[in-house]
């Protein structure tokens, strides 16, 4: 593992990038230039084994993942990482096994993350490791073998097209983001209006209370839509009656990467070069980040 390229640049390649590096690898992360927003990027940030399958391994990796998450809400300011307690309502909860909920305790408790902060913190740690990311954009992860003899895909809906996989399927999700009339507890419902199965939740970060939202399957289009801007406010504050007159600052729409299953597993390419595939984390990708490049390390060697 003396010199690797992470292809992917949103938390699941910049966390297995760093745990590699932390290792002592030479790692180089890919990143295409001018990328359309990721998860990543607009998520809301809080820690839940939320559309990924198999349920039972996303909570496993959550449950490694939660440790380090723990400790990096130690340093809040500089992580973006903190602990906040939450309320379930409905049957919120009843999607996610057991254990996740004895994790999590009750009430429950678990990492709320400024995924702004956050993404900053994990380039500045990879820095400091001695890894660095690039501008490079490529059409096949034979671009990456011919520079590396590991290379690890973390390239999520990229994958579609990088590796083949007809597999992947976006789910689109939006958000509002608005000043927050004082509240500083998550929440977290599956009831709606209209009896629609969207999940409603609030999310108090330090911008802002974000609401949420959506998941509109094989949907691609990151426009804001602002009549589901006003769903999404209307059906908060049905919970929260106090957000309904709160001042938006932003609307967000980012693409989950769904697949029926997490890909992680070793490859070796033709050329000879090792591939570890770590993508299609649907909405779960800060849940499980830590717990699958850990993973990716046990892959790599030979575990």
């Amino acid at each position: 593992m003396d010199d690797v390229i992470v292809v992917g640049a949103g938390v699941i390649g910049l966390t297995t990038a760093v745990m590699l590096a932390e290792r002592d690898a030479d790692v180089r992360v890919w990143s295409r230039e001018e990328a359309a927003p990721t998860a990543s990027e607009v998520s809301g940030g809080l820690c839940w084994p939320y559309r990924i399958e198999p349920q039972e391994r996303a909570v496993e990796w959550a449950e490694r993942s939660f440790r380090n998450f723990a400790w990096l809400a130690e340093q809040p300011a500089r992580t973006g990482v903190r602990l906040v307690r939450g309320t379930l309502e409905d049957d919120a909860g009843d999607s996610v096994p057991d254990a996740w909920h004895s994790l999590i305790g009750n009430p429950p408790r678990t990492p709320l993350v400024d995924m702004q902060t956050y993404l900053r913190y994990l380039r500045g740690r990879l820095a400091a490791a001695g890894g660095r990311v690039e501008q490079r954009g490529i059409t096949s992860l034979d671009e990456a073998a011919a520079e590396a003899p590991v290379v690890v895909n973390c390239t999520g809906l990229g994958a579609r097209e990088l590796a083949g996989d007809t597999g992947m399927q976006p789910v689109r999700g939006q958000i509002v983001v608005v000043e927050n009339p004082g509240i500083d507890e998550w929440f977290l419902a599956s009831r709606t209006d209209s009896g629609d199965p969207q999940t409603t939740y609030l999310l108090p970060q330090p911008y802002g209370l974000l609401l949420g939202g959506t998941a509109d399957e094989d949907a691609e289009d990151l426009t804001p839509d602002p009549a589901v801007t006003e769903a999404i406010v209307r059906r908060c504050s049905r919970f929260r009656p106090e957000v309904a007159d709160a001042r938006i600052i932003e609307e967000r729409v980012g693409l989950r990467p769904y697949r029926p299953r997490v890909r992680l597993e070793r490859q070796e390419l033709p050329g000879g070069a090792t591939c570890v595939h770590n993508y299609g984390h649907g909405g779960a990708g800060v849940t499980v980040s830590w717990g699958c490049a850990l993973d990716v390390l046990r892959l790599l060697d030979g575990a």
